[in-house]
């Protein structure tokens, strides 16, 4: 896309059922720009093991958050002269680079239905889950980076996801990008 720096970095966080991975697939697709969506999930089909299991060692283990981490930021920083959208949960925080940084949110009812409708499962469960994990991820990015997660106000765009489709956030993130001079 002419309108866009050709090398630009943009970083999406937000937590699980925010629609993080979707925005940054169609933003990177829109944008004609690499998508970078490395996650414990991916850690956990690579060792062949349960998201739950990696998340339980992760808990135990800094290795694997540092891992995944680092395996992101280095796909983001690999090719200086094409551009990326980097989806995870840090990546406004650990993509220093990024030229544009954008946190999506959403109530937790929504989160939970979408991922019940990505995974399956029973509401009370997939809440309880979604509640303990956002409170262990909390903790652990506190206790390993000291990043409050919660603490996303100096992103440049800051988007309820459960208000707009994700294709009218893409259109919100393309704005941005194009505003950006080459």
């Amino acid at each position: 896309m002419d309108s866009v720096k050709r090398n630009i970095k943009i970083a999406i966080s937000g937590k699980s059922g925010c629609g993080n991975t979707t925005v940054t697939a169609l933003t990177a697709k829109k944008l004609g720009l690499r998508f970078i969506n490395f996650t414990f999930r991916n850690l956990a089909a690579e060792k062949n093991i349960k998201l739950e299991d990696v998340l339980r060692l992760a808990e135990q283990d800094d290795c694997w958050d540092r891992e995944v981490d680092r395996r992101q930021i280095e796909a983001a920083l690999s090719d200086s002269e094409t551009g990326c959208a980097l989806g995870s949960r840090l990546a406004i925080w650990m993509l220093k680079e990024a030229d544009i940084k954008v946190y999506l949110k959403a109530q937790a009812e929504i989160r939970v239905r979408r991922l019940m409708r990505r995974d399956g499962g029973d509401f009370d469960a997939v809440a309880a889950f979604t509640r303990e994990r956002d409170i262990r991820d909390h903790e652990r990015y506190l206790r390993l980076y000291n990043i409050d997660n919660d603490d996303y106000a100096f992103a440049d765009l800051v988007i309820d996801s459960g208000l707009h489709t994700p294709e009218e956030i893409v259109s919100r993130i393309s704005g941005k990008a194009a505003s950006i001079s080459n």
